[in-house]
């Protein structure tokens, strides 16, 4: 059945689900408080960049609109999906402003049926909604929370065929109507309370968010005992109770979800009381591991300062142009302060003109990033870099050290092209 569905925020998210029950055969409206992306949208222009994206938004115009405007979304939407920010306070606390003036724009439409939050919500965040939307006089509106499992660069496919479809509701009306939003998805619906699902969300980045750490500390371990994490987590990995995913070593993870979720679960568990200490452990860790390996360099390079260091990669992860908490950022700043001249290069980062990026030389290719540096640091997997001919390489490098930070590339291969390589958990070679 074709419903209309008015989605408020026009970011990863916002976009993503507008585009996908529009793919569905919904009528949608996509929201923004942002007019520059609202005038991209309407010029067929995609502010983001994630793949599939672009092409299912053009297949779907007729079913796909864009406004600034509030009462324009909700004229004729049966349901309402809040996907906006919801970003950290200095508590550790997610600010959850933009849900409720979502709410607040919501007076007087009495025609609709639901409400959905798909935002990463603090537990108890429902009630919250509900009380205020009962306030707002939509008592009769239903409430559901339909948190979102999808990954930045493959958010499409995610949302198309997803391990699961989690619904969170008090009402069975409500849970019918979200089921069948979602007829034509390739995935298994499971319906819960509402407490539950926003719980599962948190639950679930925390979850990965652990695993990434704990494969961190291991490759630690591994660097001082001469083991090698590849060989170790792969071995681990092929055990059916641990599983591969997100087994994998580097500088730490960053993004929109993990840093932010697991700090909000740890909020969220202090607040009632509870300390979390297992999930404290895994912020410090993530926390301290791009800086740890900035010292291994440092000590590599006998000091950082009037050193040049070439950074490969900006995004967070590949896919992307997404920065918010890459680890780039950390490194770029903790050479910067140890007197070091930055360069970088990424196929699709734009940072902006913040600091520490108004400090450091962007490059077009990542050849040109290692030209007279002293040491190449791949801090995100692009498949680009492992295309690199590091072969001519060495010959542009002051020095022949790289630091794979993703342990991208084969050690005994670099060391054959006379390189010193260092990476995450595994012994250090050189040529």
């Amino acid at each position: 059945m074709t419903r209309k569905v008015a989605v408020f925020g026009a970011g990863y998210i916002g976009l993503v689900t507008g585009a996908c029950f529009a793919e569905l055969g919904h009528a949608v409206v996509v929201r923004d408080i942002v007019p520059e992306r609202i005038q991209m949208l309407r010029a067929g222009d995609v502010p983001i960049f994630e793949p599939g994206l672009g092409d299912m938004i053009a297949r779907n115009q007729d079913r796909l609109s864009f406004t600034l405007d509030a009462d324009e979304a909700v004229a004729e939407a049966e349901v309402v999906y809040v996907c906006v920010d919801t970003p950290p306070m200095p508590s550790g606390d997610a600010d959850l402003s933009r849900v409720f003036a979502v709410i607040e724009a919501l007076k007087g439409a009495s025609h609709l049926t639901a409400v959905v939050v798909k935002s990463t919500v603090p537990v108890g965040t429902g009630e919250r909604v509900r009380a205020a939307l009962d306030a707002a006089g939509l008592e009769h509106v239903g409430y559901a929370s339909n948190p979102e499992f999808t990954a930045e660069g493959k958010a499409v496919g995610d949302f198309m065929h997803p391990d699961r479809v989690v619904v969170g509701v008090w009402e069975d009306a409500t849970a019918k109507l979200i089921t069948e939003l979602h007829e034509g998805v390739d995935g298994p619906v499971l319906v819960m309370d509402v407490a539950s699902a926003e719980m599962t969300k948190l639950g679930a980045n925390a979850a990965l968010a652990t695993k990434i750490s704990l494969t961190n500390e291991l490759a630690t371990v591994c660097e001082a005992t001469g083991a090698d994490i590849e060989q170790v987590a792969r071995a681990i990995g092929m055990d059916p109770r641990i599983g591969s995913h997100f087994m994998k070593a580097g500088l730490g993870y960053g993004g929109s979800c993990f840093p932010k979720d697991s700090r909000a679960l740890r909020a969220l568990a202090t607040n009632s009381g509870h300390p979390f200490q297992l999930l404290t452990a895994v912020i410090e860790v993530n926390d301290l591991q791009s800086r740890r390996h900035i010292q291994r360099l440092k000590a590599e390079l006998g000091g950082l300062r009037d050193r040049t260091v070439a950074l490969l990669g900006m995004t967070f992860k590949p896919g992307t142009d997404d920065m918010r908490e890459a680890p780039s950022t950390i490194i770029a700043s903790r050479l910067l302060a140890e007197g070091a001249t930055v360069r970088c290069w990424d196929p699709l980062a734009e940072p902006g003109a913040i600091e520490p990026w108004t400090s450091v030389s962007r490059h077009a290719t990542p050849l040109e990033a290692v030209s007279g540096a002293d040491a190449a640091l791949i801090v995100t997997e692009w498949p680009e870099l492992a295309g690199v001919s590091w072969g001519q390489a060495r010959t542009v490098m002051r020095r022949p050290l790289i630091f794979d930070g993703r342990n991208l590339l084969d050690p005994q291969t670099m060391k054959g092209l006379g390189f010193t390589y260092m990476s995450v958990g595994r012994p250090t070679v050189s040529g």
